[in-house]
C-alpha cells in the first residue's frame, strides 16, 4: 500500500505545482516583453521536445552532480554534500516537464477568450493584472478544464517512471513483489487496475 500511497503523492504534488508552473509559463508566452516571451518559448519548445523519462534521470543524477560542482566552486559545504531525495526530483521532473505542456493549455485557453473582453475590463479602468484576475482568467478556466482533467490522468500514468530514478512507487513495488513471488499475471493487472 505505500506504492499506491507515494503515486498519489507524487502526482497530487506534481499536479499543483503544474498549474502554477503551467500559468506562470502560459502567461510568458503571451507577454509582450521579448526576454520574457523568449524565455517562456525556449522553455515550452525545448522541454516539450525532450522524453520524460530523459528528464526525470537528469534531474535524479545530473543535477545533484551540478550542485555540488557549485558548492565547491563556491566553497559551500552544504552544496558539496548534496544529496538528491528521489521523491522531490521526481515531483521536480514531472513538474518541469508537464509545466511546458499546461503553459500550452494556459495560452491557448486565455487566447481563446475575446479581446474586446480585455477592452472592456480596461475601459473600467482596470489594470492589466486585474483585468486577468477578474475577467480573462476565469472565462479561461471554463476553457481549459477539459485538457487540464486530460492533463491530469496523462501525469498519473506517466508518475509509473518515477519507479526508475529510485522512487518505491506502485511501478516498483509491483516489480519487487513479482520477482520475489514470481506471479507476473497478478501483480501487473492488479497494478494496470
Amino acid at each position: 500500500t505505500d506504492g499506491i500511497v507515494i503515486t498519489v503523492t507524487v502526482t497530487v504534488m506534481s499536479f499543483v505545482f503544474v498549474l502554477v508552473a503551467g500559468l506562470v509559463g502560459g502567461l510568458g508566452r503571451l507577454s509582450t516583453n521579448k526576454i520574457i516571451y523568449t524565455i517562456a518559448t525556449l522553455y515550452v519548445e525545448l522541454i516539450r521536445g525532450i522524453p520524460l523519462l530523459v528528464q526525470l534521470i537528469w534531474w535524479y543524477f545530473a543535477f545533484p552532480v551540478i550542485v555540488q560542482g557549485l558548492g565547491r566552486s563556491l566553497n559551500i559545504s552544504a552544496l558539496v554534500s548534496y544529496q538528491a531525495n528521489p521523491i522531490a526530483m521526481a515531483i521536480l521532473g514531472l513538474v518541469f516537464c508537464y509545466g511546458a505542456y499546461m503553459s500550452e493549455i494556459y495560452r491557448a485557453g486565455i487566447q481563446s477568450i475575446s479581446k474586446g473582453q480585455m477592452e472592456a475590463a480596461r475601459s473600467l479602468g482596470m489594470t492589466y493584472f486585474q483585468a486577468m484576475r477578474y475577467v480573462i482568467l476565469p472565462q479561461a478556466v471554463r476553457v481549459i478544464l477539459p485538457p487540464v482533467g486530460n492533463e491530469f490522468i496523462a501525469l498519473l500514468k506517466d508518475s509509473s517512471l518515477v519507479s526508475v530514478v529510485a522512487v518505491t512507487d506502485l511501478t516498483r513495488r509491483s516489480r519487487e513483489y513479482m520477482s520475489t513471488h514470481f506471479n507476473p499475471i497478478e501483480v501487473w493487472n492488479m497494478a494496470a487496475l
